[in-house]
């Protein structure tokens, strides 16, 4: 159905279907890519972007995936919204300056993303609590209370 559609449209020759790829072929089709684009109505995490950006590929995720809260540089768009979504898409690959930035901001960021970074702002927010003064009259404020360090974004 869907490769009917693209030669329907005439835009066959732009749109590659591979069905399922190893981590090799995956690398290939990834440094092939202009741009990555996952409309996903739902995706508890993604892994998929982060292989993209990973190949220095900018990337566009729907604002409903798990992936869209760890990202600053990707543009997102609600997976309804299929006007915004191609609105993005043109955008992406026709401002050469846009397309840069999205590529080495977000090859960068998810660079950043490793366990040891993780482990470090753990252990920053640890470290933050056994701080705080727990003597005589001081009320006891759960970490998971609002305005508590929890709340803060990841980085």
């Amino acid at each position: 159905m869907v490769v009917e559609l693209a030669a329907a449209l005439g835009i066959g020759r732009h749109v590659t279907l591979t069905g399922s790829l190893n981590g090799r072929d995956v690398s290939r089709l990834l440094h092939m890519a202009d741009l990555y684009v996952m409309p996903s109505v739902s995706e508890p995490f993604g892994i998929a972007p982060l292989e993209a950006l990973a190949h220095d590929v900018p990337v566009i995720v729907s604002k409903q995936s798990g992936v869209s809260e760890v990202l600053q540089h990707a543009l997102k768009v609600d997976f309804w919204d299929t006007g915004e979504m191609a609105n993005k898409i043109v955008s992406a690959l026709t401002r050469p300056a846009l397309h840069q930035a999205l590529r080495e901001n977000g090859g960068t960021e998810v660079r950043s993303l490793t366990w040891a970074n993780a482990a470090r702002r753990c252990m920053e927010v640890y470290h933050s609590l056994l701080r705080r003064p727990q003597g005589r009259g001081s009320r006891h404020v759960s970490p998971l209370a609002p305005g508590s360090l929890w709340e803060e974004p990841f980085q």
